[in-house]
């Protein structure tokens, strides 16, 4: 026996929340999305033209979607008609996926994210699922929607802007050696800039010109023909000097889309190349990516930040100057992994943000095992005596502090150093051992005050046993939020191009994984169905199927006549 289906039956429609399970998702979206204030939504409002879909409902559907690892616009706007927490969460409307992609790039969107964000981690406190005593930070690279071979490299355009430099010079001076153009004013006499170049193709312009006169005007073949053979050297020139004024508007823009980086992608500008962990082919591809950074606790995503280098140790000071003017305060405790650890990020942590960094350091960990604390020849095992202020080598010869030496980057950070030397290294035994200066020279030692110093308050504050239980969840507190972004919601390549737009899509899916975490984690409360008598048509299913069933039996009551 079945159960019985039958096609031709009429089945009227019935709620959509009471298709929905009491721990739908659905009901977290909602709940969410419902407590952002109707302020944040101004920005939507337009006086003119059709009346667009409500902002809640739009960030409703985009959220769901991604819960759902849905990341394009065709197919969320198909789930609009397939799927029943979709159904619900839009009300019965459906825009179109052109609507869902303007939405989710629209420049409001980044405020009502970082509202979603804000509401999300006071809930979490609310609740009691975060301590707020500590945020762990660490970064992730996202491949970009750009093509894999749309490179462009800095060395490479700087090296042709120097032979396009060169090459532009050595041919005006011809020009002038041969009379075709006076010579024009330049503000700089070694290179030839863009109001420069442009002068240059008007006067070879001006002068073919005149030779097309006059060869139109004469009406002797010889003549006609010489001026020809004259016209031919602007002409020449001309085609020249226009493809050397191309190139060169193409290298300047080329780098000022540089900044600071060292690639960009042509299909999508803001998104640099580089190294991937996943390197299937084993040969070192680099990719267009995104540097994302994370801050989280309790393996939620509470902020975020996209940055175009590839290096973690530069982003950090941003990424804490955005968590405090758009998120929250930062707690007592930052955690972060050896990517981190600079002098720089030490100070501004400890001095200008007065809180605690439980960073490691690149030697951390290899500080602390036998072979290093047992080698001889390493300066921080030599014994050091204050009052002198002397280092002393294994062969008991004294290094005296000499000068002071200043070290900038080339992102204008200052380090100071005390330099040390050895009086004479050139009979020692252990020379070949001790340092791999030339002959003649004396083993220096290069002393940064500070930087020990930072190094030894991370070494107290991680061997105390709450600081050191604290660090020790790192790699369980944000690396989980990573793995269940890529390998459950499937998201590993961007949708959308440009950075603004990359942090959108960003916050919907960071905020789709704290979403399915958080729903998981709930309670699933008894099935209760006094929750829904005081919403209106709640009842109107078991009113009809008592109906139904009246009339079956009613029906199935009365005799049978044959």
């Amino acid at each position: 026996m079945f159960k019985d289906y039958n096609m031709n039956q009429v089945v009227l429609p019935l709620d959509l929340e009471r298709k929905l399970k009491e721990n739908d998702i659905a009901f977290t979206v909602h709940q969410m999305v419902e407590q952002i204030p109707d302020d944040a939504f101004n920005g939507f409002l337009r006086e003119t033209g059709c009346p667009a879909y409500h902002p809640r409902m739009m960030m409703k559907i985009i959220l769901c979607a991604y819960t759902q690892s849905v990341f394009s616009g065709r197919k969320i706007e198909a789930l609009l008609e397939d799927s029943v927490r979709m159904m619900w969460l839009a009300q019965g409307y459906e825009p179109s996926y052109r609507t869902i992609n303007r939405f989710r790039v629209h420049p409001e969107v980044k405020t009502l994210l970082r509202q979603c964000f804000v509401q999300f981690r006071c809930q979490l406190v609310e609740a009691q699922l975060i301590d707020d005593e500590a945020i762990f930070i660490d970064g992730t690279k996202i491949e970009a929607n750009a093509n894999k071979f749309t490179f462009v490299w800095r060395k490479s355009i700087e090296n042709h802007s120097a032979q396009l430099v060169e090459n532009s010079n050595k041919m005006y001076d011809e020009l002038l050696a041969q009379s075709i153009i006076p010579e024009i004013e330049r503000e700089n006499p070694e290179v030839l800039s863009t109001e420069a170049l442009n002068q240059i193709v008007a006067h070879l312009d001006d002068t073919v010109k005149t030779y097309d006169k006059q060869i139109e005007e004469s009406d002797d073949a010889k003549e006609r023909k010489q001026l020809r053979s004259e016209r031919k050297a602007p002409k020449q020139y001309r085609k020249k000097f226009k493809d050397y004024l191309a190139r060169h508007l193409k290298y300047q823009t080329a780098l000022g889309i540089f900044g600071n980086r060292n690639s960009y992608s042509k299909t999508d500008p803001d998104a640099t190349f580089m190294r991937m962990k996943d390197d299937y082919m084993g040969n070192g591809q680099l990719k267009a990516d995104y540097n994302i950074q994370l801050a989280t606790e309790g393996q939620y995503a509470l902020a975020y930040e996209v940055f175009p280098n590839p290096t973690d140790t530069r982003t950090f000071i941003p990424f804490l100057d955005t968590i405090e003017n758009n998120y929250f305060k930062l707690p007592n405790y930052i955690v972060a992994d050896a990517g981190y650890g600079s002098e720089q990020n030490y100070e501004d942590v400890i001095h200008h943000r007065k809180r605690t960094p439980l960073i490691t350091y690149n030697q951390y960990r290899k500080e602390k095992q036998k072979k290093y604390k047992n080698n001889p020849f390493h300066f921080s095992n030599w014994d050091y005596e204050a009052e002198t202020d002397t280092f002393t080598c294994p062969n008991h010869q004294t290094l005296t502090f000499r000068y002071r030496s200043t070290r900038k980057d080339r992102y204008g950070y200052t380090r100071q150093f005390k330099v040390y030397e050895c009086d004479d290294c050139s009979d020692c035994p252990l020379r070949h051992l001790c340092t791999q200066a030339e002959a003649g020279k004396n083993r220096k030692i290069h002393y940064n005050e500070k930087w020990e110093q930072q190094k030894e308050y991370i070494r107290t504050q991680l061997s105390n046993e709450e600081t050191g239980e604290i660090y020790g969840k790192r790699k369980i507190d944000v690396e989980p939020v990573f793995g269940f972004l890529k390998a459950n919601l499937c998201f590993t390549r961007m949708s959308v191009r440009g950075a603004e737009n990359v942090e959108n899509e960003l916050g919907f899916a960071f905020m789709a994984v704290n979403l399915r975490k958080y729903t998981a984690r709930k309670p699933c409360p008894p099935l209760n169905n006094d929750d829904f008598s005081n919403q209106k048509g709640a009842n109107h299913e078991k009113l009809m199927i008592g109906t139904f069933f009246q009339l079956f039996w009613l029906v199935m009551s009365q005799p049978v006549f044959l």
